[in-house]
Order: structure tokens, then C-alpha cells, then sequence
């Protein structure tokens, strides 16, 4: 029961309940959007190198974010963790972040990061294609992702539009292409994207032949094919490189909160996270980018300086306004 008391007392806050642990005894309340797991693991061994505790609140990214902004200076929350930057841009245009110290900010490559300093990459991930090798060849495989939206393609490619994931994606493409041309693309995708709920779903409906190929971040085929292959056996990954949109690489951010009671533990947790902390991601199942300074991705994953992604200034993400154009395409 020991080591399960951090999610024991998130599930408790979640439902409303008050923070059984007064706060003299110092445990970190984290704020967490990225996956669970990963989060766990860092917190369980950050735990064990200084003692510290943390308590995990799970929810999804824009969720917490919009948590954070309505709870405002009352906010429990130590440190926010997110899968993707737009929820972390959010929370810092509200001015909640805590400024994080020279020493944190150094230990991450200066593309992985706001250049205000406010908050910081944690890891990352690549947009990429998976297409089933039975029915695509390398040579039918879309040159850019504004292929997909032409009509060659309809019903032919599977994506999950309305999580966080792929609405910062369409972020990216707005940075990128503008309005105009994000709202073609979209209204493009209504009409030939096979739509699903979930990435692990899109990519199992490559993998069966259901369609040609789906628009998904890399892990989750990498995670499948570390265990039984059953999602992803009969796909392969296309990059598409070139600095195109289809080559967007998100940031999963991690900041302070100036709510915070114990702002010397969680900037020692922010500070393991984004050094000592990255060995998670090089050793561990979840096959998402390490973006610290000397710090080394799971060997499985080809590297990430190689993928020429497009650079984008993960402040300008702004999916609100690509919630707004996707539902003027009709995709929510």
C-alpha cells in the first residue's frame, strides 16, 4: 500500500477530497498530463535519491491546464507536467509559472524550451505516418502531410482529432501554413480521414488493413512493437522530413507554479527531471524523446537531430485557435 499511497491520495484530490498530508511534511503535488506511468517513474525515483514525496493528479492536457488558470494563486499544484507545450503556453501567458533558475534551463538545448524562461522541455515526440506495408510501398507514401488532404487519399488514412495530440499537430500546421491554409487542410482531412478516438486505435486500423495508414506520434508504434506487435506487426513508420508540418516534433513541458508551497522541492524535481531524470526515457518502455543536454534516446529510435522537423517556437502553438478552425471544418 506504501508505494501506491502518491496515486491513492491524486485519485483522492481528483474527486475533490482535501490533502490528508498537511503541507509541513512537504510532499510535492504534481499536476500531470503526460502519460502516468512516465510520470511515475520519475517520481518514484526521484523520491528515492532525495526523499521527497509526490502526489500525482492525473487529468489531460488543456483539463489541468484550465485547472490551473481557474484556481489561480490558490492552486495546490507544485509543478505542471504536460504531454504537449500548448497547455504549458496557456498557464505562462496567465503569468502562473514560477521564472526557473540558469541552472534548470541549462540542462535543455534552447529548441526545447520558451525562450522566457518560465518553463521548460521535458521530452519529446515526432509526428510521423504509419502505413501497412501490404498495401503502401515507399514510393506511394505522401511526400508531405498536405497530401493526405487531397482526394487521391480519401478514406484511405485514420487519425484521433479531438485529443490534445493531434490538436497540436493542427497548432503546428496554423504556426506554419496560416489560417487559410490550415482550414483547407482540415476541411480536406474531414472528407478523407477515417476518424477514431485514440492514436493506439488509428494505428491498429493501419495495421488491419482498414486503412492505408494513420497520422500518429512515433511511441505508440514503437511501444507496440517492444511487446506484442498486435497493433502495429504489418506497419512500418514514414518520416516525412523536409521540415515539413508532417515532421512537427511536440514538446511535453514541466514549470513551477508560483502557487507553490514548496517551491525548493519542486524545482529540485524539475531539476531531476530534465537531468538524472531523462535515463528514464533512455531506458525505459515509454520510447519518447530525451531532450537534455547529453542525455541519450532509447536506442530503438532513430535520432531526433535527424528528423529535420520544422522549428517552431512552442509559445506560438495556439490551439485554441485550432480547436476553433477544427470545428469550423467539422472534426469537433
Amino acid at each position: 500500500m506504501t508505494d501506491r499511497l502518491p496515486l491513492v491520495i491524486g485519485a483522492l484530490l481528483a474527486l475533490g477530497f482535501s490533502n490528508p498530508i498537511s503541507a509541513q511534511e512537504g510532499p510535492i503535488v504534481v499536476y500531470n498530463a503526460q502519460h502516468e506511468t512516465l510520470a511515475q517513474e520519475w517520481a518514484t525515483a526521484f523520491t528515492e535519491e532525495t526523499g521527497i514525496p509526490v502526489i500525482i493528479r492525473q487529468g489531460s492536457d488543456l483539463e489541468v491546464a484550465n485547472q490551473i488558470l481557474q484556481e489561480g494563486a490558490n492552486s495546490p499544484a507544485d509543478v505542471f507536467l504536460t504531454e504537449n507545450s500548448p497547455g504549458m503556453a496557456l498557464v505562462d501567458k496567465a503569468g502562473l509559472f514560477e521564472p526557473l533558475p540558469q541552472d534548470i534551463l541549462d540542462q535543455v538545448p534552447a529548441q526545447f524550451r520558451p525562450a522566457d524562461g518560465n518553463w521548460t522541455g521535458i521530452a519529446a515526440r515526432s509526428t510521423v505516418f504509419a502505413y501497412n506495408t501490404d498495401r503502401l510501398s515507399e514510393g506511394d507514401l505522401p511526400k508531405t502531410m498536405a497530401e493526405l488532404a487531397e482526394p487521391k487519399w480519401q478514406g484511405r488514412w485514420a487519425a484521433s482529432p479531438s485529443g490534445a495530440d493531434f490538436q497540436a499537430i493542427v497548432a503546428a500546421y496554423l504556426v506554419l501554413e496560416g489560417d487559410e491554409a490550415t482550414l483547407k487542410w482540415l476541411e480536406g482531412m474531414q472528407e478523407n480521414a477515417v476518424i477514431v478516438r485514440g492514436n493506439r486505435a488509428a494505428l491498429a486500423a493501419a495495421n488491419n488493413g482498414e486503412v492505408d495508414g494513420a497520422l500518429i506520434y512515433h511511441y505508440y508504434w514503437f511501444g507496440d512493437q517492444a511487446g506484442t506487435k498486435e497493433s502495429s506487426g504489418n506497419t512500418k513508420l514514414h518520416y516525412f522530413g523536409n521540415q515539413d508540418p508532417g515532421a512537427f516534433v511536440s514538446i511535453s513541458g514541466g514549470g513551477v507554479l508560483k502557487s507553490s508551497q514548496h517551491k525548493d522541492e519542486a524545482l529540485a524535481f524539475l531539476r531531476f527531471v530534465t537531468g538524472k531524470g531523462q535515463d528514464v526515457l533512455r531506458d525505459g518502455t515509454s520510447f519518447e524523446y530525451a531532450v537534455g543536454v547529453d542525455h541519450e534516446a532509447n536506442a530503438a529510435l532513430p535520432p531526433l537531430a535527424g528528423l529535420d522537423a520544422p522549428e517552431i517556437d512552442p509559445t506560438q502553438l495556439d490551439t485554441v485557435k485550432a480547436a476553433e478552425l477544427m470545428t469550423e471544418a467539422g472534426l469537433l
